[in-house]
C-alpha cells in the first residue's frame, strides 16, 4: 500500500471512529442533506455538526456541494469512491484470514487422521 493510500485509509478510519459520524454516514446513505437538517435530526448544535462534517470531509467520506440558484445552501453527500477503497481494504484483510483459517483447517484435519 502506498503511503498516500495508507494516509487516506487512516483519515477515513479516524473519521469513522466516532459513533455520531457513523450515524451521519448512515443518514447520508438515504441521500444528500444540509448541515442544519443533520444537526436537527441528531439533536446536535450547528457548530458540533459542522465539526463532524469537517472530519468526514477530511476523511474523504463526504463532499460538500452547492445548490444551483442559492450559493448559501450547501449539501453534504457521500463519496462512493472512498467507500469502495475501504471495502477493497477490508476484503484484502478478509481474504488473508480466510486463507489462514483454511490452512489451519487443513493442518487440523491432517493431525486428526488416525496414524498407521
Amino acid at each position: 500500500m502506498t503511503s498516500s493510500r495508507s494516509a487516506d485509509l487512516d483519515a477515513a478510519l479516524a473519521a469513522l471512529a466516532d459513533p455520531a459520524r457513523r450515524a451521519v454516514v448512515e443518514r447520508l446513505r438515504k441521500g444528500p442533506a444540509r448541515a442544519g437538517e443533520l444537526a436537527r435530526e441528531f439533536s446536535l448544535s450547528a457548530p458540533r455538526m459542522s465539526q463532524h462534517l469537517r472530519a468526514l470531509r477530511r476523511g474523504g467520506l463526504v463532499e460538500e456541494t452547492g445548490v444551483v440558484g442559492d450559493a448559501r445552501v450547501r449539501l453534504y453527500q457521500l463519496r462512493p469512491e472512498r467507500f469502495a477503497a475501504l471495502r477493497g481494504w477490508a476484503e484484502g484483510i478478509e481474504a488473508f484470514w480466510t486463507e489462514e483459517l483454511a490452512a489451519f483447517k487443513r493442518f487440523a484435519e491432517r493431525r486428526s487422521r488416525p496414524r498407521r
